[in-house]
């Protein structure tokens, strides 16, 4: 396992305020779970799919503080991860500007233990409520604490903390909760002060927007309809009951400036009742938002599509000539020498021979490499004995000298033949002082 901890700005233990960020995880890989103040990703079986680890880390160091968050550590171990984003200064104060790139820090498997042993003992949970009688007893970091008697650290201070040191460690399996994908998307937010005017609302409605975003991305879905809802204060709750902001969009979407405009203009024809202290978004339709698949050539594609010579002539200039291949027909009797690979613009400029009508009886797949087949009662045997149905096709060629080809002279005899399990085969008799027989193909 390799995991992934982020911080979310500003960090708070509050599930609703962690979720967002939970739920844009959900794209790099289903396994992620809320642990204490951080969302943890377990990204071992996913990384392959972007390039990996390395290209993964880098992709999320860059737009995971977009996403909500402020620091980012990485373990092979959930416990360990969180350890190390605690050691990090995030220097996140009332009017500090985002850093462009989050602060990050990781260790290997190599490192894991010198690294941890080195970590104070707040870097982790269960050690927290134990910190004054462990410093009683001279211990200052983790290390300290796995150098006690494993029998007394249990008997006084419970089985929890060694299990801790044991999951940190990677001396014991973790298991952790994933972040389920709500089918209905409904999030409350509660205003630091009562707002006043409809257009104050829209500052709260962005972490609202943000939160629907991250799930709909999970979902790969868009937003056709949502609404806006606010409460009022629990004075004129008995006599007012909030309001509400219904939108609706031409296209599912995902374009946040685009909702941001759009709710920006019905709030500012809305007058409130009285302070609002609550809002709450309901995403009220939802739909299947069509993605599409990134070009492997930059640029645009042409609106009416693009002629095959001049994609071959694109990728090969991309990728390199011999990175772009076309099989090629050549003049030759020999079944593995009919054809080769070439560059594709080599290939298209050569002129295809005309095949010969023997080919009818070639099977569809040849194998790498002759297979030599045992001999029962002067049979030949695959999978049982083999009963000889055409032939037999004589080839000598290929006593020139090719060096575009692998294959030498050949002498054989080609047969089409029954086997009892495997059905058609195609095998040939080498002739010369020791004849034997060898599978070459096999019919579908």
């Amino acid at each position: 396992m390799w995991w992934i901890a982020l911080l979310p700005a500003p960090a708070t233990p509050s599930p609703e305020a962690v979720l967002p960020l939970a739920w844009w995880a959900l794209q790099w890989t289903p396994r992620v779970c809320l642990l204490d103040e951080a969302v943890l990703l377990e990204v071992a079986t996913s990384e392959r799919l972007f390039g990996g680890r390395r290209a993964l880390l880098q992709r999320l160091r860059n737009q995971a503080g977009g996403a909500g968050a402020q620091a980012l550590a990485t373990a092979p171990t959930a416990l360990a991860a969180l350890a190390l984003l605690r050691q990090l200064d995030t220097g996140a104060g009332a009017g500090a500007a985002p850093a462009p790139l989050l602060p990050a820090t990781g260790c290997g498997i190599r490192r894991l233990a010198a690294t941890l042993d080195a970590l104070p003992l707040g870097h982790l949970s269960a050690a927290r409520p134990q910190a004054p009688t462990l410093h009683q007893l001279g211990c200052r970091t983790l290390g300290d604490v796995r150098a006690l008697p494993r029998d007394g650290l249990a008997r006084r201070f419970g089985a929890d903390l060694l299990n801790a040191l044991d999951h940190a460690y990677g001396q014991r399996a973790e298991s952790h909760p994933w972040v389920s994908l709500p089918e209905r998307f409904e999030q409350r937010l509660e205003c630091p002060s009562a707002v006043e005017q409809a257009q104050g609302l829209l500052f709260g409605a962005q972490r609202l927007l943000n939160a629907l975003l991250a799930w709909l991305a999970a979902r790969q879905s868009g937003v056709l309809a949502f609404t806006l809802h606010w409460e009022h204060d629990r004075l004129r709750r008995s006599e007012l009951r909030g309001g509400q902001v219904a939108l609706r969009t031409a296209h599912a979407t995902r374009d946040m400036a685009h909702l941001t405009r759009l709710l920006a203009e019905h709030l500012a024809r809305t007058t409130l009742a009285a302070p609002a202290t609550a809002l709450r978004l309901v995403a009220d339709e939802v739909a299947p938002l069509p993605t599409t698949s990134l070009s492997l050539l930059s640029g645009e594609r042409p609106a009416g599509g693009e002629a095959w010579g001049q994609l071959l002539e694109r990728l090969a200039a991309r990728l390199g000539p011999q990175q772009v291949l076309q099989g090629q027909v050549c003049a030759d009797h020999r079944p593995e020498a009919m054809a080769r690979w070439a560059p594709a613009s080599a290939a298209r400029q050569a002129i295809a021979p005309a095949l010969p009508p023997t080919l009818t009886w070639q099977p569809p797949w040849l194998l790498r490499e002759p297979v030599r087949l045992a001999v029962m009662q002067d049979r030949p045997v695959y999978q049982g004995p083999l009963q000889l149905l055409t032939g037999p096709q004589r080839i000598e060629s290929g006593w020139w000298v090719d060096e575009r080809c692998d294959a030498g002279p050949v002498q054989r005899d080609y047969h089409v033949a029954l086997s009892p399990q495997a059905g058609l085969v195609w095998i040939f008799l080498l002739r010369g002082k020791e004849p034997a027989w060898f599978l070459h193909g096999i019919y579908g």
